[in-house]
């Protein structure tokens, strides 16, 4: 049934391919690697593996049940990964995967730290961060740092119209000029604050 809504909505397609591609770089972190620094640049590839892992345990509460953010409280703050990060991080994608699979998921309102929006909308910020977050913890470990042209096409489109605001969040660094002639992907992480 997964596989159905994913070949009928193209938004469940990226995502699914976003949880995919972070899911293959958690993978391949090294036992020796999990305390490296990543581009983020108070995190290491745990803490950023957590981040990313805390967020799709979120989308359950929020997009099934309808939680308000109140509700959930500090349930997903801390440690997520445990003794078996990759096992955790596992759990979380899927469980983020059948939650924006549920029937008329997508339609549903969610309400966010910082107002009432779409599920759609927020399965777009998820993914896009989804694809952010690999190029992080692939530069990190020391994989392909190429991301796919979909993903990264997607990810330029949702980001760009509030990427400003992003930098006054305190969570991202303030956008890097691009050198000339870059490329989609080059961009996008120079818009984020990354060096690519």
């Amino acid at each position: 049934m997964a596989e159905k809504a994913r070949a009928e909505n193209p938004l469940l397609a990226r995502h699914s391919e976003a949880l995919d591609l972070f899911t293959e770089r958690v993978r391949a972190v090294r036992s020796d690697q999990w305390d490296a620094p990543t581009p983020c640049t108070e995190w290491t590839v745990h803490d950023l593996v957590n981040h990313v892992t805390a967020e799709q345990l979120w989308v359950s509460p929020l997009v099934v049940y309808g939680a308000a953010i109140e509700a959930v409280g500090d349930t997903f703050d801390g440690d997520m990964l445990g003794h078996e990060p990759v096992a955790s991080w596992e759990h979380a994608a899927d469980a983020s995967r059948r939650a924006f699979h549920t029937h008329a998921a997508l339609d549903r309102i969610v309400h966010l730290s910082y107002g009432d929006t779409r599920a759609s909308n927020y399965c777009s910020q998820m993914t896009a961060d989804l694809v952010v977050h690999a190029w992080d913890l692939s530069r990190a470990i020391g994989a392909d740092e190429r991301l796919p042209v979909e993903l990264v096409n997607f990810a330029v489109r949702e980001i760009t119209p509030y990427a400003a605001e992003l930098e006054k969040s305190g969570l991202f660094a303030a956008p890097v000029e691009a050198p000339a002639g870059a490329d989609v992907q080059t961009k996008l992480l120079c818009l984020l604050g990354r060096r690519p």
